[in-house]
This record gives C-alpha cells, structure tokens and sequence, in this order.
C-alpha cells in the first residue's frame, strides 16, 4: 500500500457495514432496507449514508473483506465510494501460530508495512490488539464493531479522532 502519507483504513465488510445477527430484542423491527438486494439479500442493509462518512475520513480506505473484488463491484456502488484497493491475502493465510489470532491480522499488519492503520472489523479481540503491538512498527487502532448493528455514529467519532491524530 504504498502512495499516500495517510493512514490506512481497513475495511470489513460483513458487520461493519453490512449488519447482522440482531435478535428480536434488539431490533423488533428489522433490520432498515436501503434499495433493491441484487445478487445478495444482504446488499439492501447497506446504508447509503456510509459512504460519505468514510470519504469524510482523513486516511486510504482499503478492502479487507473475503468479499475481494466484489467489495468493489457490488458494496463500493451502493455507498458511492470510488474503486478502492484489496489487502491481497496470503494463500494460505500467514500462521503466527498465536492461539486466537485472526486470520487477517498478520496480513493486515504485512500490508501496512509500518504505516498507521486502523482496522474495522466484528471480529477484532485482544490477541489481535497485543499481537499488533507487538509486531507492527506504526500506530495502529483496532476497532471492534457489533455486528449487529454496523458502524454507528461512535464508531465513527472513534475512528475520525483516532486518524486525525495520526495523519501528517
């Protein structure tokens, strides 16, 4: 990921911007739809207004879904976001042989190659928290979202001081 001084932004697709799991409790009406699904059911759960908030961010946004390219064919259109680039997962992915590590983590702090990174997942726990730490050179922020409910106003407000802090 070379080019630009900001820092990275990975992203996931799949609980971060395309919500899931909520129980009845939690949502008793649903889960809102924005458009027709296309060739996913879930594609309709994407909200438009997405998109503009994670332009506004001062950072390179990349795709770290197992969505790959179709990240940029079917979820990019649809929260207005231009073509963005894909982490390149390592086939098989890296084994730092930490019990509990993500299978992205390594990849991801790869990719980085010492550049600020923020990371947007639901799956992100503390071993991959201490295993950044330890093993990525720059700043990193790894945010956990709830699945259920995407990305919210507060993690948004999160991840805007975080990169602010942390761009040039």
């Amino acid at each position: 990921m070379a080019g630009s001084p900001l820092p990275l932004l990975f992203l996931d697709v799949d609980g971060p911007l395309i919500p899931f799991g909520a129980t009845r409790q939690q949502l008793p009406d649903g889960y809102p739809t924005f458009g027709e699904p296309g060739p996913n059911p879930l594609l309709s759960r994407l909200d438009p207004s997405l998109g503009p908030r994670l332009r506004a961010l001062p950072c390179e946004l990349v795709w770290a879904t197992t969505w790959m390219s179709d990240a940029n064919e079917y979820v990019a259109p649809r929260l207005g976001l231009p073509e963005l680039p894909l982490v390149d997962w390592p086939d098989p992915p890296l084994d730092e042989g930490t019990r509990g590590l993500h299978w992205k983590t390594p990849g991801l702090a790869q990719c980085a190659d010492g550049r600020p990174f923020a990371w947007v997942d639901d799956e992100i726990t503390d071993v991959d928290r201490t295993w950044v730490e330890a093993y990525h050179p720059g700043q990193s922020l790894l945010h956990r979202v709830e699945a259920w409910q995407g990305l919210t106003g507060a993690d948004f407000t999160t991840l805007e001081t975080w990169l602010r802090r942390n761009s040039p």
